[in-house]
């Protein structure tokens, strides 16, 4: 990246900053130092800001003298993940079983960065600085909208870092960018038993065996192709001991779907194949599915906004398209249900680097990738209230 960013000048502060919420990550509605060091910044930057408390998001506000004008508003998400990092940072997490495993540090200190250039150089327009907790589980953005804080937002913007590009491209699209990401729980139980006489009982774990292969045939053999679908069961309980049949077994997983119809479809398909594996084993079997984050879909003027930040900031080759949505979920979907928006994503990663995803105890990314990231919201605010000036 050649490009000299205007956020160059503030990036000391946001790899400081950064380090800061890394070593001491705090998880969903539990962001209380995390929040404290927000507030902190926004006082030295003499920006006015709302705070909800243990649980609840910091807002900050940058207003312009007419109060008429555009409001434009910029998120970033402060929790943590549980985990134990082994990343061997100099700055690694020292609060045992948490670390910041998805690049909320980073994110927290990319908007307090362009709060800075924004502040020094303010637009003629207002904006609303939403430091939400909560995303990684709990959907914090619903906290923040019951807020108040979107209150006559013309339009929100966030991010997120991707190792899957390199640093100084940004990803931007209009239309759907991730999955609708719903869990489910399904619960077997049989007849318990003694290993040596299995005909005495109905086995949990042999029910829970072919439950796993033939659900995986929802997408594989009734789901079309072109629309991409992911089940995944990530969890599975079951016996007590090694000579004992399991009388219960208990499967957690996920369902990613990215059309609605397919979503329905393999709701539907779950209990219809855990009703006829259960009436097969003479087997009792309880499927509980929960509804996970919407879609993010970003609209098209705002993502035409975004792009054009982009050409400003980095010039064409910044500019990276989409080659297919995410198949992750992500909370910033509640905002885009309220008010117009676009979410985009930094590259994190050198060339020829080593891919570590999401969630491992080994992610980090790239800090240069904060100037980028600043450089962007500063700039796709000031395109956002002059578009919307001029649309009045």
């Amino acid at each position: 990246m050649k490009t000299t960013l205007k956020s160059t000048e503030v990036f000391p502060r946001m790899v400081e900053l950064r380090r800061t919420f890394h070593r001491y990550p705090e998880l969903a509605f539990e962001e209380e130092k995390t929040a404290a060091t927000i507030m902190a910044e926004l006082k030295r930057l003499n920006i006015p800001f709302e705070y909800g408390g243990v649980g609840g998001g910091v807002v900050g506000r940058i207003e312009a003298q007419d109060k008429e004008a555009p409001t434009v508003a910029l998120r970033a998400d402060m929790d943590a993940l549980p985990g134990n990092e082994n990343t061997g940072l100099p700055f690694a997490s020292q609060n045992p079983g948490k670390m910041h495993a998805c690049g909320h540090d980073g994110h927290m200190a990319m908007v307090l960065g362009a709060a800075a250039l924004l502040k020094a150089d303010p637009p003629p327009g207002n904006v609303v600085l939403i430091f939400q907790p909560a995303e990684e589980r709990g959907g914090g953005a619903r906290v923040i909208i019951k807020s108040g804080a979107l209150k006559g937002v013309s339009a929100i913007f966030g991010a997120h870092l991707s190792r899957h590009y390199h640093v100084g491209q940004i990803m931007v699209a209009s239309g759907t960018i991730t999955a609708h990401s719903d869990g489910f729980t399904i619960r077997i139980k049989g007849k318990g038993g003694h290993g040596a006489r299995p005909h005495e009982a109905v086995d949990a774990v042999v029910v829970t065996g072919l439950l796993i292969m033939a659900i995986q045939t929802l997408v594989s053999r009734e789901i079309n192709p072109a629309y991409p679908s992911v089940i995944t069961i990530g969890k599975v309980e079951a016996g007590s001991a090694g000579n004992v049949i399991a009388e219960e077994a208990t499967l957690q997983g996920t369902i990613r779907t990215t059309n609605s119809e397919v979503r329905k479809h393999i709701m539907e398909g779950l209990q219809r194949i855990s009703n006829a594996v259960g009436e097969l084993h003479n087997a009792s079997i309880q499927v509980e599915i929960r509804e996970g984050y919407p879609p993010v879909v970003n609209t098209e003027p705002e993502a035409e906004i975004a792009q054009q930040a982009v050409l400003k900031v980095l010039g064409e080759s910044g500019l990276v398209a989409m080659e297919q949505p995410s198949m992750g979920g992500e909370d910033f979907a509640y905002y885009l249900s309220q008010v117009p928006g676009c979410y985009v994503r930094f590259g994190a990663c050198r060339e020829r680097c080593e891919h570590i995803p999401l969630h491992s105890p080994s992610f980090d990314f790239e800090e240069d990738a904060m100037k980028v990231g600043a450089a962007f919201f500063d700039q796709v605010v000031r395109e956002a209230i002059a578009a919307y000036s001029n649309r009045g």
